[in-house]
């Protein structure tokens, strides 16, 4: 036991003057970290929140399904009923004439000032419709024009397809800038931890020679690099967090109701449940990858 404890000293005892006698290469390397972290953070908050928008947007894509002024009160039940029977729809509403004719009017204003809604009502009752999965909408939409009772179906027919045609290249381009991001930090990382070992190699080759097994030399590189990836981790979240309530309060202030963005509290959880692990882990794996060929004496 005693000296399982003198060995654990040791190892900290290096860890500490490793990182003090190469302050200034442990502070460039924390400052890659951070710095690459920083962007892959950024990017992510970026992208938590195009998903949030595009999961807004497609919530509010509905099928329209209007009934056919013909249809007796018998067709209409059974045509709600095989609307809700429908495995892919996920909701259905009824609207009535009447309530069309009062969202026109408030959408309207003046503009129908005089005119006797009620007794001229040319608008159609309806179905409201929305899909399980939004981007099927097209095809149930042609489904549903083929049941019984319906004239008509609109679901805004080319707008729904581009929008999620562009949604699908944003996503790939967010998947492809991730990766490259990701490749870049783990580049940069083992680059730099790995001139700052080439610095110690004489040092590992003396401590080889008198008997010092790989692990015991190894240890204090790697604690190093786990403690450079943990504060290059940190501080990116400080900046994120400071800059994403800036973001929040510049949207509160603007009232630029079309955005949609997520909660501070929520959003840096999330991105930190990846850049402290991935900040500990690169640092880690780069130590680990920069030593390997140092201790081949």
């Amino acid at each position: 036991m005693p000296v399982i404890i003198s060995g654990v000293g040791y190892i900290l005892r290096e860890t500490v003057k490793g990182l003090l006698r190469n302050r200034w290469m442990c502070l460039t390397s924390t400052g890659v970290v951070a710095v690459t972290l920083l962007m892959l953070g950024i990017f992510m908050l970026l992208s938590l929140n195009v998903n949030h928008i595009t999961d807004v947007v497609k919530e509010q894509v509905e099928i329209v399904a209007f009934i056919d002024d013909q249809a007796d009160h018998h067709t209409v039940a059974a045509l709600r009923q095989k609307l809700a029977d429908n495995p892919a729809v996920r909701e259905v509403r009824y609207v009535s004439s009447e309530e069309h004719m009062e969202r026109l009017s408030r959408q309207l204003g003046n503009v129908l000032e005089g005119y006797d809604t009620e007794l001229d009502n040319p608008l159609l009752a309806s179905f409201e419709v929305r899909a399980v999965v939004p981007e099927n909408v097209s095809a149930l939409a042609a489904e549903i024009e083929r049941y019984s009772g319906v004239s008509e179906v609109f679901y805004g027919q080319g707008y729904v397809e581009n929008l999620f045609s562009v949604i699908r290249v944003l996503q790939l381009l967010g998947l492809i800038l991730m990766m490259g991001l990701s490749a870049t930090a783990v580049f940069l990382i083992a680059h730099t931890i790995g001139l700052m070992v080439m610095m110690r190699k004489k040092e590992i080759a003396i401590m080889k020679y008198v008997g010092a097994t790989n692990w015991f030399i190894r240890w204090p590189f790697l604690l190093e690099g786990l403690l450079m990836g943990l504060v290059g981790a940190i501080i990116p979240l400080v900046v994120l967090y400071f800059l994403y309530q800036h973001a929040l309060d510049w949207v509160t202030a603007s009232n630029v109701a079309f955005i949609s963005m997520l909660p501070l509290r929520e959003v840096i959880f999330e991105v930190g449940q990846y850049l402290l692990p991935l900040g500990i882990g690169l640092g880690i794996l780069g130590s680990s990858f920069s030593i390997s060929r140092f201790l081949k004496v």
